[in-house]
């Protein structure tokens, strides 16, 4: 065999396997199954440098535990590198390891940022505060209830931020306890479309503060939203709606991924998260129906859905990947996690719009037409999330007899 053809070789990963059990004294007994866990879904050179690597970390005299291997294969910084991602999946899924706390050192990298962009003098209330946050997640953890997640944390610690950046800046003031609500409410007028997120975050810090005294008076007390009730989101127009659904039934070009959340989400309301979270299991090929994420049934499917799904399980079928969700990328063809929620706004970007304009769309639709229990009882939501879609909706066409 000439070197071009054993490059390319499907066999090639075994034999370096084989070679490499060959080379180890007690060599681990689930090299094999590494063998095949990267061969199938990568190619033949990239599969063979992970087991180069693994084979440099089994051999240099370090610990072999599947656990202790893990923590010396991942890398320093944002990522953890291809090979201890892969070795995370690999052993996870067969209950040889722990998975790696990369997504909490992130979370810590993220929330320390945030901190040391303050100025110095009201940098320590801000500190104090992120460690008042972690505090009360843990006990909300403890006690069962919705602890905070790390996007809200970080949310929260910004908006604090922000606000010790604009009352040292713009209103020339070194400490928290001179901050009084003429400071906040012009804060809040630099985003009027942030103010009520903003307020919720700046009535906990100073809630927190003013425990801690660091402040006599809250000046969030006697503040309010003024957010308007009602749907205020955006929606797509008919015309484009028509478009966008010739584009996702009749384009040659489209990816299958794009037509199939466009469409679900379109005809059918489905979130981002819905159809991340949706895998091959859930799909019912004889009723043609999917269970899609809190909905008590599983929700039919018009033929043009149920062909763009076709599409994306033949797509998913030439990755030759065991990931048991429908829509795989590239980096997530080697594990089992779900796609990320930047990739389902990405793969609409194309046709010029987000799946949430979508769902909005159909959600006011249907709440404008139909009993809006029903319409939460069937998307698997809580009564008062449908209620914005019928504030201040009037219908001309039903009026217009009247």
């Amino acid at each position: 065999m000439c070197s071009r053809c054993w490059q390319r070789n499907p066999d090639r990963p075994y034999v370096a396997v084989n070679n490499l059990i060959g080379s180890l004294a007690d060599p681990p007994a689930w090299l094999p199954d590494f063998a095949a866990h990267v061969a199938e879904p990568l190619s033949v050179s990239r599969a063979c440098g992970l087991i180069s690597k693994l084979g440099r970390l089994l051999t240099d005299g370090g610990p072999t535990h599947p656990q202790a291997l893990l923590e010396r294969a991942r890398r320093p910084g944002r990522s953890i590198g291809s090979l201890a991602r892969i070795l995370q999946d690999f052993f996870t899924t067969r209950a040889l390891a722990l998975p790696t706390d990369q997504a909490t050192r992130l979370a810590a990298t993220r929330r320390q940022r945030r901190i040391d962009a303050g100025p110095d003098p009201l940098r320590p209330a801000v500190a104090g505060f992120a460690d008042a946050l972690l505090q009360a997640r843990e006990r909300a953890r403890r006690a069962g209830t919705r602890p905070r997640t790390d996007g809200t944390i970080d949310n929260h610690l910004g908006t604090v931020r922000d606000l010790a950046r604009h009352i040292a800046d713009q209103r020339g003031k070194a400490d928290w306890a001179t901050v009084d609500i003429g400071d906040v409410e012009a804060f809040l007028t630099t985003l009027p479309a942030m103010r009520k997120s903003r307020l919720t975050a700046l009535r906990q810090f100073f809630r927190y503060a003013r425990n801690r005294r660091l402040l006599l008076i809250d000046p969030t007390t006697s503040l309010t939203a003024r957010d308007p009730w009602g749907f205020r989101g955006k929606t797509v127009d008919q015309p484009t709606q028509r478009r966008l659904f010739r584009r996702w039934t009749t384009g040659a070009d489209v990816h299958p991924h794009e037509a199939l959340v466009g469409l679900l989400a379109l005809l059918h309301g489905a979130s981002s998260q819905e159809a991340r979270l949706l895998t091959v299991d859930d799909i019912d090929h004889d009723k043609q129906t999917v269970q899609l994420g809190r909905r008590p049934l599983n929700t039919a499917l018009d033929p043009a859905t149920w062909a763009a799904l076709r599409r994306c399980l033949t797509h998913r079928d030439e990755q030759h990947t065991a990931n048991p969700h429908l829509i795989v990328t590239r980096g997530t063809k080697t594990s089992s996690g779900p796609a990320s929620s930047a990739y389902l706004t990405n793969v609409l970007y194309a046709a010029g719009v987000v799946p949430k304009h979508l769902r909005s769309t159909r959600l006011l639709d249907l709440a404008g037409n139909l009993d809006p229990k029903l319409v939460a009882a069937a998307f698997g939501m809580d009564p008062e999330a449908v209620l914005p879609y019928l504030v201040d909706r009037i219908d001309p066409t039903r009026m217009a007899n009247l």
